[in-house]
């Protein structure tokens, strides 16, 4: 029986110094294929136009998109989940008040209260920004599953105050969190493609480096925390590799004999 491997995107296969993913990590890919399911675990929209490519290039057999909130194995969506549209009201109407950047892109529009904070971000992380910013009140009539808040860590802790049905979980630059319903997370998600493919969670092996993987690292059968991963993913991981530019994808997974080397 195959097992599952599930890797979150950003700063554990994307490196953000260079926005490649290593050469290394491919190969463990390639490797790992013949073994177990390759699943990508992201906040990210894996179809969104910023990440199809990315995809396209891992070749994943199933997504946990969006925190678990959209899970598609190829072609067909296994899960969807959308976020309320009375909280989402009350959300942008608290981050037009507090001044905070809060909104989410779908499909080719980004829709943002005030967009400014990820004009800022983008110019600091890109040196451009090519943001196609829309009216962040049509998110009402569209289906949202998470949001984004970007900012610093004090404004994330004051939304999480106000709303006790969401959680923030911080990004690993501490530059921003993912916006969700207290409820959701990649470990559930995890839970339902294990459902699907009929493989224990004792089958899985879960990567990750920031916040948003705490859940999924937990509930794993082994949980693996990058080398540059935040603290609080470290202390609950079953064990920590290298960062993701000293090849700590294949490192962890020869460590653990996923593959061989």
């Amino acid at each position: 029986m195959k097992g599952i491997v599930s890797f979150d995107m950003d700063m554990t296969l994307l490196n953000h110094v260079n926005y490649k993913i290593p050469d290394s990590a491919i190969h463990a890919l390639k490797r790992l294929r013949e073994d177990y399911y390759i699943v990508i675990a992201t906040g990210r929209d894996m179809d969104s136009k910023f990440s199809i490519g990315l995809s396209r290039l891992v070749r994943p057999d199933a997504v946990i998109h969006l925190n678990g909130t959209k899970i598609t194995v190829g072609n067909e969506m296994i899960y969807s989940h959308t976020m309320d549209r009375e909280l989402i009201r009350r959300l942008l109407a608290f981050a037009q008040e507090h001044k905070f950047s809060v909104g989410i892109t779908i499909g080719d529009g980004d829709y943002y209260i005030n967009p400014e904070f990820v004009t800022r971000h983008d110019m600091r992380r890109w040196g451009e920004s090519a943001r196609r910013f829309e009216d962040p009140w049509r998110l009402l009539d569209m289906d949202v599953r998470t949001m984004v808040y970007m900012g610093e860590e004090s404004g994330a802790k004051q939304i999480q105050s106000e709303f006790p049905e969401l959680k923030l979980p911080l990004f690993s630059n501490r530059e921003g969190a993912d916006i969700m319903e207290r409820d959701v997370s990649k470990a559930e998600g995890l839970k339902r493609l294990c459902d699907y493919y009929g493989i224990p969670l004792s089958g899985t092996v879960a990567f990750g480096d920031s916040m948003n993987d705490y859940e999924i690292l937990k509930a794993a059968g082994i949980g693996v925390a990058m080398g540059n991963a935040v603290e609080e993913l470290k202390e609950v991981s079953d064990y920590v590799t290298t960062s993701i530019d000293e090849d700590g994808v294949w490192n962890a997974c020869v460590h653990l004999r996923l593959i061989k080397e």
